[in-house]
């Protein structure tokens, strides 16, 4: 039985590169071809006879949405994430990674190694290559605090600008619940030794970790 593959592509002519080099192996089937992740997961929700068994997705969208969140997203329908990308931003891909994707692949890789790739994400393995070495090898920010989904989404509104009530009312959530929060995320950065007790440090922190882009990430 062939596994079903869709892929997230913002350039019309890389997916159409995509689609004819699955067609080369019979145990591959391209059931759709997209150029959002919104596009991509109301196919996999609603309009898809297929089960999926993963994504081919590139790092970065015309709609700038954040890596992270991507993978996340197919994550939670039950799809692994292979990043197929020409990953020349190092901060994209952190992130990529930071959220689970289960293999990167630069798109000057060969089919062969497209095949070896997306047959072992499909088996539930990961797919690390020399390119994911490097990036963590190279990784400034492997002392980053290590912070849960939701308290990662409560630094980034914060530290962008949002205040805590602002940021309670964005996400749902009570305002002393967000300040619950943020008390957790500077305890844990004290606890690194790298305080961030007002709002400009959270910033810093959230940039030094790459959690937001400026002078370490793009």
């Amino acid at each position: 039985m062939a596994l079903n593959i869709i892929a997230v592509d913002d350039h019309t002519v890389a997916l159409t590169g995509t689609a004819a080099l699955l067609e080369r192996f019979s145990n591959f089937a391209l059931v759709g071809s997209f150029q959002s992740v919104d596009d991509a997961c109301h196919f996999v929700t609603e309009d898809s006879a297929h089960t999926v068994d993963l994504v081919m997705l590139d790092l970065r969208l015309a709609d700038g949405s954040d890596p992270y969140t991507n993978v996340k997203r197919f994550q939670e329908l039950g799809i692994p994430a292979l990043i197929f990308s020409s990953l020349v931003s190092p901060y994209l891909t952190r992130r990529a990674l930071n959220a689970g994707a289960a293999g990167i692949l630069e798109k000057t890789a060969t089919a062969e190694d497209i095949a070896e790739a997306i047959m072992t994400v499909c088996k539930g393995d990961t797919y690390a290559t020399a390119d994911w070495a490097s990036i963590i090898d190279s990784d400034p920010f492997l002392g980053a605090v290590d912070l849960s989904p939701r308290q990662l989404e409560v630094l980034e509104l914060y530290a962008s600008g949002e205040s805590a009530k602002q940021v309670a009312s964005a996400i749902g959530l009570s305002t002393e619940t967000v300040q619950d929060y943020l008390n957790r995320i500077r305890k844990k950065y004290a606890q690194a030794g790298r305080p961030a007790n007002t709002k400009v440090d959270m910033y810093r922190r959230a940039q030094e970790d790459g959690y937001l882009p400026g002078p370490f990430g793009y």
